[in-house]
Formats: C-alpha cells, structure tokens, sequence
C-alpha cells in the first residue's frame, strides 16, 4: 500500500470546461483566470475540483474553512481555541488595526484553525494555516494554538495533520514570534516521543520561521505541487553566494527531486493517499501506535 503513495495518480475525469462564448459578458466572481496557464474556468466548477485547475493543474489557494470542507469527514470537525487571539506586546504602530481589518475579512481570528475531525472515519488533531490572515505569518497566538493542537493529540493518541501556508515568523511580535518556533518543535519532539504521528502538508508558500520549525519535522513531509517552501527568498540567498539559483529552486518539485519531501501531492488525491497512511498506521494496522 505504502509504494502507492509514491506513484503517479491515474488521469481524472474533470467537470465540462466552459465554451469560449461562454466566457464573456458574465458577472464578476462567476469566472476564474487561472493565474498559470490563463485559460479561464466557471468559478463554481472550480471549486468543486477543489481548486486545481482542469488546464494545468494549477493549485489555488484555499482558505482554512475550504480545506476543513474538502479533508475531513462533513461534520465531524470541532474546533479548538477559537478563542484566542493577539495582543501587541511590543506596541508595534498599528498592529492591532491591521488584526482586526484581517479579522474582519476572513472571520478568523488568528492565522491557524486547529481542532479535531476524522479523515474517512480515522480521529485526528488537525491544524490548518490561512494564508489570508497577515499572510500566515507566526506569531505568539498561531505558536500556542498550534502546540495546544499537538499536546491534544498526545493526549487522546490520535494522529496530528497540519497544513502550513507562512510568509514565516510576524515581525509586529519580535522574539516572541521566533520562540515559537522552538515552542512547537518541542511538543512535536515530546508528541514523537509517545508514539504519535506527525504528518505535514506544506502548501503554497511555506517560507521563513514555519519551514524551518514544524512545518519540516512530520513523519511524513508532503507537499502541493507547486508550492514555494524554503527559508529566506531567493533574491537574499544569491546575493549572499553571488551564484544565479535554478529556475525552479524552492519549489516542491525541486525539493523532492533533493530528498527533503517524501512526497509532492495533487489535492485531488491527498485524502485517498491519506486515508492510505492513517490505515497503515492504526492499531492493528502494520504499524502499532507506540506505548507511551
């Protein structure tokens, strides 16, 4: 079963494309330009196929609520610690504002979801990063959800699943949001240590302070096709070793190619391909769950 992981996924049948006359004169949002291939799509469509694009295969972005829709099991999801949110500890010049403007807008209140659900009928802890909340960078809220998310696993011994999407640690935070990364890593190292199953799923981008902290530190490290995932960008990293980088540097392709992912997988499979590993994985399966 585990060599199916790792192989590439038969040819799917899609939804009609709309005809060219189709494409014109229609209201605003009922179309989608695919920002790859710019071939144009039924917005509604579009989102049935969980946003990969019938063209090109092109990931677009989800949102948090989007992606609890199209993983876990409808209506098994309860969410955790949805009452926390951010102070401005260092009195950064309108960080409060610019929260409350993304709260308002994604009606979250942080930049992680995190929770617990089931994926075809397995329990998990589950922690879904949101780009559209300040870029889904980490500060102290996103570091505590996230580690209150993984002490939850240990303590009811199910598998933990997160979703990292970061423009990396939040500058408005200082040293606050760097200790996170620290923070997170250990309760992953204590939850690893009891047994428990990490799986990450970088998604597009995965960048700074989260990929080279939790986002990196899963049993299992996939990613979405396409997606950015490294550390500092890659204008900084050819000036520092003044050599032009490969086109496709940082991208999830050239990271499997150099063996730091296990796989890169389509949104279209990932739950299949998930539900796989959680089979593998539970008691009885051909891995036991540690004792603690």
């Amino acid at each position: 079963m585990i060599k199916d992981l790792f192989t590439k996924p038969k040819k799917k049948k899609y939804a009609t494309i709309p005809s060219e006359a189709a494409k014109h004169d229609v209201p605003e949002g009922i179309m989608t330009k695919c920002p790859n291939c710019k071939k144009i799509m039924y917005s509604k469509e579009l989102t049935k196929n969980l946003k990969v694009c019938f063209h090109c295969q092109y990931h677009h972005p989800m949102n948090a609520n989007e992606r609890i829709a199209s993983f876990l099991d409808q209506g098994s999801f309860a969410e955790m610690d949805q009452q926390l949110t951010s102070s401005n500890p260092l009195q950064f010049p309108e960080y409060i504002e610019k929260l409350e403007k993304d709260q308002k807008k994604t009606k979250l209140n942080e930049a992680v979801v995190t929770g617990t659900g089931r994926v075809n009928g397995h329990e998990v802890v589950i922690a879904i990063m949101d780009s559209t909340f300040r870029m889904g960078s980490m500060g102290s809220v996103v570091g505590e959800k996230i580690t209150r998310a993984i002490e939850k696993a240990d303590e009811l011994s199910v598998p933990f699943i997160i979703f990292t999407a970061s423009g990396g640690a939040r500058m408005q935070e200082g040293v606050l949001s760097l200790m996170q990364m620290a923070k997170t890593s250990v309760a992953l190292k204590r939850f690893s240590d009891h047994g428990g199953l990490i799986v990450s799923i970088m998604t597009h981008p995965t960048t700074g302070g989260v990929s080279a902290s939790f986002a990196s530190l899963g049993d299992y490290n996939f990613a979405e096709p396409g997606a950015l995932i490294g550390f500092a960008g890659r204008r900084i990293i050819e000036q520092t070793i003044r050599e032009e980088l490969p086109e496709d540097f940082q991208t999830a392709e050239f990271l499997l190619e150099k063996g730091q992912l296990d796989a890169v997988i389509s949104r279209l499979d990932l739950k299949e391909k998930m539900t796989t590993i959680l089979d593998i994985h539970q008691p009885g399966g051909d891995f036991e769950w540690l004792e603690n």
